[in-house]
């Protein structure tokens, strides 16, 4: 038997009948799902000192659970004294099994380990994507704190096949996700 993630069983079993009786979908294949979960951290100092940009390549891929990318500048930006193609962050695409498992430990663990947390802004892109951000990347229990040099923010990234706001909505709130103002179904 091969092993499915519990939000992956959770989304096939009772989200898709929740989201098909809610929206009125007349195939399973209509309603919307999670195609990939990128995770994206921009190293500003990375333009100085490389040894940042290759810590912070090691954290996101300690978070992530994948090996990091390095993602470089397009252009040459004078006030900000970048060349181009030189380290500016690193990235990570998550799918499949990854993106779920991640998602899990994203919502039971590292958002109730934000101090006064009242839920997540729902902030979507007009598409039914929605992006979080994280200010630090020690909410994440994979971050071992006396290891970090500083402290970094994480942008989470999650890209649906929901055509409207609403759908990407009803998605990730019945995944689990704590938006601040819940809208009621």
């Amino acid at each position: 038997m091969e092993y499915t993630p519990g939000l992956r069983r959770k989304y096939e079993q009772e989200i898709v009948p929740r989201l098909m009786k809610e929206f009125g979908y007349t195939s399973v294949m209509q309603v919307p799902r999670i195609q990939k979960i990128v995770l994206n951290q921009g190293v500003g100092k990375g333009t100085e000192d490389k040894k940042l940009v290759e810590q912070a390549q090691a954290e996101l891929s300690q978070i992530a659970g994948q090996h990091a990318v390095v993602t470089r500048s397009k252009k040459d930006i004078s006030n900000f004294k970048l060349r181009k193609n030189t380290p500016i962050g690193t990235m990570v695409t998550l799918r499949r099994n990854r993106m779920y498992e991640f998602l899990e430990r994203l919502i039971n663990v590292s958002l109730p380990r934000i101090r006064d947390f009242q839920g997540v802004s729902d902030n979507f892109d007009g598409h039914g994507n929605y992006t979080l951000g994280v200010t630090e990347q020690i909410l994440f229990p994979e971050i071992d704190i006396d290891k970090i040099g500083r402290l970094m923010g994480v942008e989470i990234s999650v890209v649906t096949t929901a055509k409207t706001d609403e759908e990407g909505y009803a998605l990730l709130r019945e995944f689990g996700i704590p938006f601040k103002n819940a809208k009621k179904s």
